[in-house]
C-alpha cells in the first residue's frame, strides 16, 4: 500500500548497511540463482523433449533463448512497474508467473506451448523478480554494497550446481512433466523472497517537533515511469555500450566449452565436469571480488577494476582457444571461472556507483534491454561461425575474447578520456542573513564586515570600547 510511495525515495532515508537488508540479500541471492541458471538447467530436458514432439535440438535451444531474451528484454518494463507500483508487489506477481508457466507447461502438447509457457510467462516471471530485487539491493547497502552485490551474485553458480543434477533426477523418476510440474512449484520461493523486500520507512519526526497548526499537503512530483534522462549521462553511455559489446562473447565460452572438450575426444563426464569447476571457482571469486571492490583505496576506482575484470575474461578466451588437450582446458576454465565471476560481481555494482539509487530503476532496465539484443545474437552468431569454420573452436574463442576485450577497452579509456575530474570543493559560504549578504554586495571588500564579527569584537575588547549593554535595542 505504502510501497510505491516508499520507493520513490523518501527523503532522510539512509541505507541501513545490514539489520533486515541481510534478509534482503538473502532473497536477492535465491532470485539472481534461479534468474541466472534456470534457463541452463532446463537444457537438461530437451532430450526428452526431442523424443515427445519429435524436433531437433535448434527447435528446443529456442526455450532457453526465449527465457533469456523475456529476463533481458523487459528491462524497461520491469522498471515502469517497479516506479508505479513499488518492489515487494512487482515481485510476488512474479513469482506468481514463474511458477505458473513452468506448471502450465508440464500440460504441454506442442513445443509452441512451451515457448510461450517455459520462454515467455517463466521468463517474464523472473523478469519481474530479477530487477527489483537488485533495486532493493541497492538501497538497503551503501557502505557495505560491493559485498552485497558479490554475495548476492554468488547465488548464479550455486543455482547452478544444483538444479542441473536436480534436473537429471527428476527428469529419471518423474519425466518431463513430472519435471517441470516440480521445478514450477519450487519458483513459487520467489514470492516468498518478494515478501522480504520490505521498503525502507522515513525517520519519523519526535512529537515536539510537529507542527499540527501547519497541516498543509505539499504535492510531490510525480515521478517518470521511465526516466530517460539517463542517457544524458556519459558514465551511463559509456558503460550501456560496453556492456552490450560484452555480452556478445562472454557467454560463449560456457556454452561450447563441452563440445570443444568432446571435439578433441574427451568422454561426456570428463567434459560436463569441466562446467562443476568452472562453477566452483566462480562460487568463491564473486563475494572475494566484492570484498575487494569494498576497499577505501579501490571503491573510487571500481570502473577501472571492472575493466580489468573484462580484460582478464578476454585475453582468458584468447589464450584458451589454443587448448589441445583437457588439462589445457580445465586451467583455461579455472582462469574464466575466476574472471567471469569478476564481471559479475561488479556490473551491478559500476552501474549503481554511476547513475546513484534515484535513477538506478530505469538505467538497469534501459541497460537490460540493450544487451538482450546482443544476448540473442551473441551465441547463434557464434554457432554459425562455427559451421562455417567446419567446427574450429580457435575461432570461436578468438572472437568471443576479442569482444570482450574491446568492450573493457570502450569502458577505460571512455571514462579516462570522456568522464571530467570531479571539481575541487567550493569554498564554504559566509554564513549570513539576506540582508548582510546584500549589504556585502554594495560594500566595497575593504568596509566589509558581518554582524557576528562585529560582536566578536565587543566581547573582547570591552575596555576599549566601553561597557555595552546587550540587549535587543543594541545588540547587531
Amino acid at each position: 500500500m505504502g510501497a510505491a510511495a516508499v520507493d520513490d525515495g523518501p527523503t532522510g532515508v539512509k541505507a541501513p548497511d545490514g539489520g533486515w537488508g541481510w534478509a534482503v540479500l538473502c532473497g536477492c541471492f535465491v532470485i539472481t540463482g534461479f534468474s541466472y541458471a534456470f534457463p541452463k538447467a532446463i537444457s537438461v530436458f530437451y532430450k526428452e523433449l526431442i523424443k515427445e514432439f519429435g524436433v531437433g535440438y535448434s527447435d528446443t535451444a529456442w526455450i532457453s533463448s526465449i527465457l533469456l531474451a523475456m529476463l533481458y528484454g523487459t528491462g524497461p518494463l520491469c522498471s515502469v512497474l517497479v516506479n508505479r507500483f513499488g518492489c515487494r508487489p512487482v515481485m510476488m506477481v512474479g513469482g506468481l508467473f514463474a511458477s505458473l508457466g513452468m506448471i502450465l507447461a508440464s500440460f504441454a502438447t506442442s513445443i509452441i506451448q512451451i515457448y510461450f509457457t517455459t520462454g515467455v510467462i517463466t521468463g517474464l516471471g523472473l523478469a519481474l523478480n530479477f530487477q527489483p530485487s537488485l533495486i532493493m539491493l541497492n538501497r538497503y547497502f551503501d557502505q557495505k554494497r560491493p559485498l552485497a552485490n558479490g554475495l548476492a551474485a554468488a547465488g548464479s553458480p550455486v543455482f547452478l550446481s544444483c538444479l542441473s543434477p536436480l534436473g537429471h533426477v527428476l527428469e529419471h523418476e518423474y519425466g518431463w512433466r513430472g519435471g517441470f510440474l516440480i521445478l514450477g512449484g519450487m519458483l513459487l520461493n520467489c514470492c516468498a523472497c518478494g515478501a522480504l523486500m520490505r521498503p525502507l520507512q522515513p525517520p519519523k519526526k519526535p512529537v515536539d517537533q510537529e507542527e499540527p497548526s501547519s497541516k498543509v499537503v505539499e504535492k510531490k512530483p510525480k515521478r517518470k515511469l521511465l526516466d530517460f534522462v539517463v542517457f544524458k549521462d556519459r558514465g551511463f553511455l559509456i558503460y550501456a555500450i560496453a556492456a552490450s559489446i560484452m555480452v556478445l562473447g562472454l557467454f560463449v565460452p560456457p556454452v561450447f566449452v563441452i563440445s570443444y572438450a568432446e571435439h578433441l575426444g574427451n568422454s561426456d563426464t570428463n567434459a560436463a565436469f569441466l562446467l562443476s569447476i568452472l562453477g566452483f571457482v566462480d562460487l568463491f571469486s564473486r563475494p572475494t571480488c566484492g570484498i575487494i571492490a569494498g576497499l577505501k583505496w579501490v571503491r573510487p576506482h571500481c570502473v577501472y577494476l571492472f575493466a580489468f575484470a573484462m580484460v582478464f575474461n578476454g585475453v582468458t578466451d584468447l589464450v584458451g582457444s589454443m587448448s589441445v588437450d583437457y588439462t589445457h582446458l580445465v586451467i583455461f576454465c579455472v582462469f574464466f571461472g575466476i574472471s567471469y565471476g569478476m564481471v559479475g560481481a561488479l556490473q551491478f555494482e559500476v552501474l549503481m556507483a554511476i547513475v546513484g539509487t534515484e535513477k538506478f530503476p530505469s538505467a538497469i532496465g534501459l541497460v537490460l534491454l540493450m544487451e538482450a539484443m546482443a544476448v540473442l545474437v551473441g551465441p547463434p552468431s557464434a554457432g554459425m561461425i562455427l559451421d562455417a569454420t567446419h567446427k574450429n573452436y580457435m575461432v570461436v574463442f578468438m572472437v568471443a575474447g576479442s569482444q570482450v576485450t574491446l568492450s573493457a577497452l570502450v569502458l577505460g579509456f571512455g571514462n579516462f578520456f570522456c568522464i571530467k575530474k570531479k571539481h575541487k570543493e567550493p569554498k564554504k559560504e559566509v554564513d549570513a542573513s539576506p540582508a548582510e549578504l546584500l549589504l556585502i554586495r554594495k560594500r566595497p571588500e575593504s568596509s566589509l564586515m558581518l554582524s557576528s564579527e562585529v560582536e566578536q569584537f565587543l566581547k573582547e575588547d570591552t575596555e576599549k570600547n566601553g561597557e555595552v549593554n546587550m540587549n535587543p535595542e543594541t545588540c547587531v
